[in-house]
Order: C-alpha cells, then structure tokens, then sequence
C-alpha cells in the first residue's frame, strides 16, 4: 500500500515525468518546490463547445501594460527587507508582475460575452477579448489573459460553484466599458459558493474581486481606473469588495492590493468589507500589502462577527495613512471572533484601529 500511495503521489506532483522538476503544462496547480511549466508546446486546441472566436498557432508570452506604483522599484531584487520595514511589494516577497498572470504562450479567442454552461470545462492558454458568464460548476481558466469591455471579466452566476481562475490576466480597456466607459467586476461571485482566485494580475475595473466567499490568494491588484458611472457619480473603488450577507468564508491572504484612486474620484478600499446586504461575517484578510483607497481597509463595521485581521503591510506608497483617510476604519472591536493582530505599516509602525465607526 506504501509503495502504490508513493507512485500515486508522485504521478500527481509530476515528481516521476521527465519535466524535470518542472510543472507539468496539463496542470492545475503545482506541487511545492516546482518551477513554472516550460513554454514548449502550442496552446493545446479547444475541446467541442468551448465557444468561437479566431484561434492560431500559439504567440510568444506577452505581458499586459503595467505602471509602477509610487515607490515601487522596477528592479527590486525580491530580497527580504528588515524586519519591520518594507521599502515595496517586490522587495517584501509580495506578488508583482513577474509572479503572476499567464505563464505560457497563448492563442487570440475573439468570443464577445461568452456564456459557459459545460461543467468541467477548462479554458487553457486563452488571450481571449470578451467576457466569460459562467452558468456551470467546476469551470477553471487558467494560464488565460481577459481584455473585457463588459461589466465583468468573469462572472460566476448564483446556483453554481468550483470556479477556479488561475495564472490569468484579467484587464480591460479604459473608456470602453457598458458604465459610462467603465468596466466593474474583473471578478464576480453572485453565488454563495467558494471560488479560487490564484497568481492573477488584475488591473482596471473599479471593484475589483467582488464575492462574500471566496479563496483569493497570491494575486496583483493594480491600477483600478476611477469613472463617473451611468449616474453621473464617481464610481467606488475597491480592489477587493465584500458586500456581506451569506455565511462569509472569504480568505483573502498574500496579495498585493493597489488602489491608487484619489480620494474625491470614488475611492473607497484596498479591501472593502461593506454590510450592504447584510452582516460581515467569517473573513481572514493575512499578509497582504495593502495600499490606497479612502481607507486601506474597512472591517464590515457593527454586526462583523469572525472577522481576522493579521500580519498585513499597510503600504505609505500612496498616502502617508495607507489610505486617504488612515489605515482602517469599521473595524468591530468587541465583535464575536474577531482577531486584529501583527498588523505594520511599510515603515514598521503598528497599526492599532479605533472603535467601530
């Protein structure tokens, strides 16, 4: 039984392939220790029913356009920095642009507002213009880029579940959005079910990673455009948004999130967690880097229950407070459950919040 459990794992880590210690390129997700899957082979061809949209031989890996933040060093070594101190995201081992998004070549899909209704299906090394609706449970993009002029680059519809959005690039063309020229959701959960978000380089839409449940981890969040909506008004801004309800279980945990939006253009968080719908409850937000918005972080405020709040960088890159107004506010200090701890900003000071506001 030892020697068959042996071979087992080793077939699923890809240990035992000829890779070498690479990941396999089949692969959902990568054993520890392996490096990134070698661009060797052309996007593999579409399975029946995965959508139209013009398909060629695979293209060399691109990367979409990007801005350094301010006081983001483009060629910072990714050398830890003192304890305490973080002079960028790049130097605190924090995702960039070189540690997310696509990591092979892939093939043009022109496929507009793609609905998807095949459970199972896997979207592998797509450079797709458009949206994809998913009507489906088990649905994986991965190693894809997304240019969106929809109100979402995914959308995960209520009733379904097990999407899982890898190694992805979600953008969108600002100006060319249905909301007055602005795009909203580069992710969208409308369910009550988890969703992995993993490795993506996210920029562009103004609420960025929308859900109540969810496992967002290891993702770049950057350059959230500001727009007036169809009302006329600025257009809030989060790079990740919870609009509570439900029973939570949202992780959010080691993620750079960017939202540079001026205070008097519609910001509002790096995270978001808003009791719209009803009480926050059940959130981890850990080791993240966080920075910009009107506060870097709202905590869900009276009736937030579960709430844990550790070992997060609240970045001065934008604004000396994290935030245009401070680090954090609605934090529910005498709510069940809820943890804040080991919480710095980038120059090593603690960060300790007030009362619920």
């Amino acid at each position: 039984m030892a020697a068959v459990l042996s071979v087992t794992l080793a077939t699923r880590s890809g240990a035992g392939d000829s890779t070498g210690g690479r990941c396999p390129v089949q692969a959902l997700s990568c054993s520890p220790g392996q490096s990134d899957p070698a661009d060797s082979t052309a996007p593999a061809t579409p399975s029946a029913g995965a959508g139209d949209g013009a398909r060629t031989a695979g293209m060399e890996r691109t990367t979409p356009a990007r801005h350094d933040a301010p006081g983001q060093d483009p060629a910072a070594s990714g050398t830890a920095a003192p304890p305490g101190h973080c002079a960028s995201f790049t130097a605190c081992g924090f995702p960039d642009a070189h540690s997310t998004g696509p990591r092979l070549s892939m093939s043009p899909h022109r496929t507009g507002a793609m609905s998807i209704h095949q459970d199972g299906q896997v979207i592998r090394r797509w450079d797709i213009t458009g949206s994809l609706d998913v009507y489906a449970n088990d649905v994986t993009v991965i190693d894809s880029r997304i240019t969106s002029d929809n109100w979402w680059g995914i959308n995960l519809r209520s009733g379904y579940k097990g999407l899982r959005i890898l190694h992805t690039a979600i953008t969108a063309v600002p100006g060319k959005g249905p909301d007055n020229g602005g795009v909203d959701y580069a992710v969208s959960n409308m369910g009550t079910s988890s969703i992995e978000i993993g490795w993506c380089d996210v920029s562009v839409f103004g609420d960025a990673l929308s859900m109540g449940q969810g496992d967002i981890h290891d993702n770049y969040v950057h350059d959230v455009t500001p727009f007036r909506n169809l009302g006329g008004e600025w257009q809030h801004t989060n790079a990740v948004i919870s609009d509570g309800g439900g029973s939570g279980g949202l992780v959010i945990r080691h993620n750079t999130l960017l939202n540079p939006t001026p205070v008097d253009q519609g910001a509002s968080g790096s995270v978001g967690l808003f009791a719209d719908t009803g009480p926050v409850v059940n959130v981890t937000v850990e080791d993240n880097w966080l920075a910009g918005g009107a506060y870097a972080l709202y905590g869900g405020g009276q009736g937030a229950n579960g709430i844990k709040v550790t070992g997060n960088i609240f970045s001065t890159q934008y604004h000396p407070g994290s935030g245009g107004y401070g680090p954090v506010a609605a934090w529910n200090a005498g709510g069940s459950g809820n943890v804040w701890s080991d919480n710095h900003m980038s120059d090593g000071r603690p960060v300790t919040p007030g009362t619920t506001s």
